[in-house]
């Protein structure tokens, strides 16, 4: 497995968190009551070199199941924990919550839910444009300065708020942004698979490559798109249909079946490589629910792909 790095800090002092460039999502499977099922991937995961998890408060079951995952371990100390605040409620499914007393009641309730004292990542689920970036960024110090949380990032954050709050929190001597995680896969969405979800256009995607900012990509294989079981013809997913159905993406699918039988691979393959060969360190949250879709996405960490086929496969 390869890993990328992301500054962070721990005990007052610069650290660097190494992240592998596969995160485990919180796939469906993730529940109390499956563990027999769910804990042989964790372990292949860990056994072919992977260390990172992706979670959120808001995730139903995923932060209870990993917490009684670790403990039966015994390995929380060797694995890096990436979770969310500040999405709405179930409640209240149209509040925005970027509040420095939601960023706290979150942190708290997913550090309790984990059972762990600390988390490696922290990222904001969620924004609200309507409010300032100086209260959030100093309630985000407050908890890297006590020792919570040792690096934060944004996760739905247009790239000009992001820029914004980072060129408060080095004005305030903050903790800055220091990895983000928006959408990013080879085919490109037609809309937002969630409300208010970004996706990494070409604006974000140049000042990643400026400032070398990592990037952990959620939904990175594009909800299987590429995985065979749709066609221009099967339309009984109206949420696919609706997100990913384009001429340019069914393009790119035939780019990237092309490609894959060049190298002897499969196109979800080529879609995840697609992420992972990017110009600037990126990492992918995969959501196998099963150890062969694990190694299928672990395959295709071992896959290169030149500056020139990335840009081929993006009809760029």
């Amino acid at each position: 497995m390869k890993y990328i790095d992301i500054q962070g800090k721990k005990d007052g002092k610069d650290i660097t968190i190494s992240v592998s460039n596969l995160l485990m999502g919180s796939g469906d499977f993730l529940r109390p009551d499956n563990m027999d099922f769910a804990a042989p991937v964790l372990d292949k995961f860990l056994e072919i070199g992977g260390n990172s998890f992706d979670t959120a408060r808001q995730y139903r079951h995923s932060e209870k199941t990993l917490a009684g995952w670790m403990k039966l371990r015994g390995n929380r100390d060797s694995l890096v924990i990436h979770t969310k605040a500040c999405h709405p409620t179930r409640e209240n499914p149209d509040m925005a919550r970027v509040t420095p007393e939601a960023i706290e009641d979150d942190l708290y309730t997913s550090l309790e839910t984990l059972d762990t004292d600390h988390v490696e990542l922290f990222a904001l689920h969620r924004d609200d444009p309507t409010k300032e970036v100086g209260p959030i960024m100093e309630s985000l110090h407050k908890q890297v300065e006590k020792g919570l949380v040792y690096a934060i990032g944004a996760s739905n954050w247009e790239i000009a708020r992001i820029i914004e709050a980072n060129k408060y929190a080095v004005e305030h001597k903050l903790t800055p942004f220091t990895f983000n995680s928006p959408n990013l896969s080879l085919a490109k969405v037609n809309r937002p698979r969630w409300e208010n979800c970004v996706s990494a256009n070409d604006e974000m995607i140049r000042w990643h490559q400026n400032s070398n900012t990592p990037l952990l990509a959620w939904s990175s294989q594009a909800g299987g798109f590429f995985s065979g079981r749709f066609t221009p013809d099967i339309k009984d997913d109206v949420e696919m249909v609706e997100v990913y159905y384009s001429e340019a993406n069914w393009e790119r699918y035939r780019r990237a079946e092309e490609l894959a039988d060049k190298k002897k691979v499969t196109p979800i393959q080529i879609s995840l490589a697609y992420v992972l060969c990017q110009t600037f360190p990126t990492a992918a949250v995969i959501g196998p629910e099963n150890s062969n879709e694990l190694l299928s996405s672990y395959d295709a960490t071992k896959i290169s792909l030149t500056d020139d086929e990335v840009r081929w496969l993006n009809l760029s």
